[in-house]
């Protein structure tokens, strides 16, 4: 089996796992905190990450992954950004109406391309943009109802749309730039991301639900809950770094409305939440963007592979070129008549 191979099966199994491990934790947390009223999300990613930490920190005693240290700088300004960026959608979602909310989510890929262009030059098709138009459009007529605006809601959107964005371009970028595994940045930044969520997490929770998570009754199930989310939050961490890594910021938010989509559907086929034609449809609409999307992306690496086959045969033949002009001029000096012949004469 050949590098590419490889690669397009371990970018499979990366798409595979965020998928499945993001939609259980849906699930998981939909229940602790609808049915068993725990409401406080911040809180809740902090101990996520930091059961995250733990994890890494035994695999690495393990030796499943070697730790490489790299710029200590961009380590902690990724891990704080990143906590930041989830605190602020949290946020987002506490001082805006659901619909205002997932237009947030709907913003944060034509930002990231927006982004990409002005900073890293990136060059994305129009095909690659119509799809993603599609994609688009299907989810928010799925998901998006109300849409109610207020300025202090705005501006966190906008702040939660920008540091989300920026955060998921360094998840990819400094991968690349420091040579360094996904697994190897989560474990070097989930220090900097649950610190930043501990502190602001039990003051986050306390503004948007007017509880304190201390006073909370943590009984059996509720714990035996949490332990479960914390627990497939692994999964969930782990696999959101493996594509960004592997694939794009844009890929990683593609994926993330197909996990919405799919959330949707469990959400009426197991415990039979509200659903209309309008979701149906949006599910649809959004589902031929996705292949839309998936299509292009397969042409686009097709070509880049094309592309890089016809350099390396160019340079070759260059090479040779060289090297046949310069065997050609060693033979035409080989037929020089020896200095000596001259003084011979």
């Amino acid at each position: 089996m050949g590098d590419g191979e490889k690669f397009q099966l371990g970018t499979i199994g990366a798409l595979s796992l965020s998928v499945v491990s993001s939609v259980s934790i849906v699930i998981c947390n939909k229940a602790l905190m609808s049915s068993l009223h725990f409401i406080f999300a911040t809180t809740l990613t902090s101990w996520h990450l930091l059961v995250t930490f733990c994890s890494l920190h035994v695999a690495l005693k393990l030796k499943f992954f070697e730790h490489k240290p790299f710029d200590q700088k961009a380590v902690m300004g990724f891990g704080i950004l990143n906590g930041i960026s989830i605190g602020l959608l949290n946020l987002s979602l506490g001082f805006n109406s659901v619909g205002f909310y997932q237009m947030t989510k709907l913003a944060i890929i034509p930002c990231t391309i927006l982004l990409e262009i002005l900073f890293l030059g990136k060059k994305f098709r129009k095909r690659i943009q119509f799809s993603l138009l599609v994609l688009l459009v299907g989810v928010g007529i799925a998901t998006v109802t109300d849409l109610q605006l207020n300025a202090l809601g705005s501006f966190l959107s906008l702040l939660a749309i920008i540091t989300t964005c920026v955060a998921q371009i360094m998840t990819n970028t400094i991968q690349k730039k420091f040579k360094v595994s996904s697994t190897q940045l989560l474990y070097q930044s989930c220090p900097y991301q649950a610190t930043i969520l501990l502190i602001i997490g039990p003051y986050l929770d306390k503004i948007l639900t007017n509880l304190n998570v201390f006073a909370y009754e943590y009984t059996t199930q509720v714990t035996t809950t949490i332990v479960l989310s914390c627990m497939i939050s692994i999964a969930v961490n782990f696999s959101t770094f493996l594509v960004i890594g592997r694939t794009s910021p844009v890929t990683y938010q593609v994926l993330g409305h197909l996990k919405t989509c799919l959330v949707l559907a469990f959400g009426y086929i197991i415990v039979r939440d509200p659903f209309s034609w309008r979701n149906i449809l949006g599910i649809l609409v959004a589902m031929v963007g996705m292949v839309l999307y998936s299509y292009c992306c397969v042409i686009e690496s097709q070509q880049k592979i094309v592309e890089v086959v016809t350099q390396t045969s160019q340079v070759r033949e260059g090479d040779s070129e060289t090297l046949i002009n310069v065997e050609n001029g060693s033979t035409i000096l080989n037929k020089r008549p020896p200095a000596w012949s001259k003084e011979k004469d």
